[in-house]
């Protein structure tokens, strides 16, 4: 048996507190107990600190929030962060593609994956669901980096039979290379598998039709794609499918819209896609970074809220501009102001934590530091900068938290535990 004791400050939010306000969980000294990784007790350090006599028990100094979670995120494209002067096709066009065709060669994809897996840490990113390229080493690059650092990552070969001269693949070739990936990585470290068709403009009716037939075919899979980004894409998918009544019902008509379907962004979505995005039990995976570089427009809150439908957060590097999904949770706020709607910074920190992994089906698993989930953490820095230092003091646990969101990034990420183990010593990589 290997125990370890955490003594600090912990701040989880369990389920959205909007709807359920006693879902903020604060324990100003708190302890939290692991064993080989898992959380066995966490509650008030003079409480619970008897039970466990002559453990030696760590003091961890800030606030210690859950592990990230990133509902979206593209790997291949971290080199093409900051690509300046275009929406979102032509941007695919002149900056993607191009970086994406490089990933042909193993070498590449090896070394961009660590460097990812790396940043995704110094952000206080644990877990993440990730775009990979169209290639399948891309994905076994990326699942034997994860491997490495005890992640937990949800991936899939991307299917895109109408890209580009390099990046395009077959609907046979999709499924064969699909099905050999999900049997090489079931079942191993904290992998998980998504079905990736990049959008409904890059795959023929028939690739649809094969990313329909893996999901029903492997149930455990997630389904991964975008769905009403920005207005020039969801008219060129109106105009190549006029039979459909909307964007998602593209993704319906293939068997594509469930239980474990994540769709990323939903900027613009009628409130007949919302209403079925709630009787299916899909979600969208907000990106309001992505949403601003791109000038794709802001994500309506109030909408998907009368809705039911369920939300998580995701940085969408490299549209994206940071990979602080502790500064995203502050943009999320932004992009609700714009339509009218504010929302809470504790809503903010469920949505980056909790709400994402529950999106991804491993909400039992990481996002709230509750007994038997995996112990996935992140300690915050309220004075990682002088002006963070001067903003949160003598506030409210709302007001800091909310100061953390708005002015934080990787600085305010003092260190990040995988699993009990640290992972990120900010102290220790300067």
């Amino acid at each position: 048996m290997s125990l370890q004791a955490f003594r600090g400050e912990y701040l989880s939010v369990s389920r959205d507190p909007r709807d359920d306000p006693d879902a903020v969980r604060h324990d100003p000294d708190g302890l939290l107990v692991v064993e080989n990784g898992i959380v066995v007790a966490r509650g008030n350090h003079a409480d619970l600190a008897s039970r466990y006599p002559g453990l030696a028990i760590q003091h961890l100094p800030g606030l210690i929030v859950p592990g990230f979670v990133d509902a979206h995120i593209h790997y291949p494209q971290m080199d093409r962060i900051a690509a300046h002067g275009e929406q979102l096709l032509d941007w695919l066009d002149r900056h993607i593609f191009p970086a994406e065709m490089a990933f042909a060669d193993l070498a590449h994809a090896q070394r961009v994956a660590t460097l990812f897996l790396d940043e995704l840490l110094r952000n206080g990113t644990t877990s993440a669901l990730v775009f990979p390229t169209v290639h399948a080493h891309s994905v076994d690059a990326l699942f034997e980096a994860a491997l490495a650092r005890n992640m937990r990552i949800v991936s899939g070969k991307v299917l895109m039979d109408l890209g580009p001269d390099g990046l395009a693949d077959t609907p046979q070739t999709a499924r064969a290379q699909s099905e050999a990936l999900i049997r090489h990585w079931r079942g191993r470290g904290r992998l998980g598998y998504a079905v990736t068709p990049r959008f409904a403009l890059t795959s023929t009716d028939a690739q649809l039709q094969v990313a329909g037939d893996l999901l029903a075919e492997h149930p455990e899979a997630l389904l991964h794609t975008h769905l009403a980004e920005n207005p020039r894409e969801i008219a060129a998918v109106a105009a190549r499918f006029p039979e459909q009544r909307d964007y998602l019902d593209v993704y319906d008509r293939f068997g594509l819209v469930g239980g474990r379907s994540v769709f990323a962004h939903g900027v613009h979505l009628p409130d007949r896609s919302c209403a079925r995005l709630e009787e299916s039990g899909a979600g969208i995976a907000i990106c309001p970074s992505s949403n601003f570089f791109l000038g794709s427009g802001c994500f309506d809150f109030a909408q998907a809220d009368a809705h039911g439908v369920r939300l998580g957060l995701g940085t969408d590097i490299g549209a994206g501009t940071t990979f602080s999904m502790l500064h995203t949770a502050g943009l999320a706020y932004q992009a609700g102001q714009m339509r009218g709607t504010s929302i809470d910074p504790f809503r903010a920190l469920y949505l980056a934590t909790a709400g994402s992994a529950a999106l991804l089906h491993v909400g039992d698993r990481v996002g709230a530091l509750e007994p038997g989930q995996e112990a996935d953490f992140v300690v915050l820095d309220s004075a990682a900068t002088p002006l963070l230092a001067r903003r949160t003091q003598g506030v409210s646990l709302a007001e800091r938290l909310f100061a953390l969101q708005i002015l934080g990034d990787d600085r305010a990420i003092r260190r990040t535990y995988i699993m009990g183990q640290c992972a990120w010593d900010r102290d220790m990589n300067r």
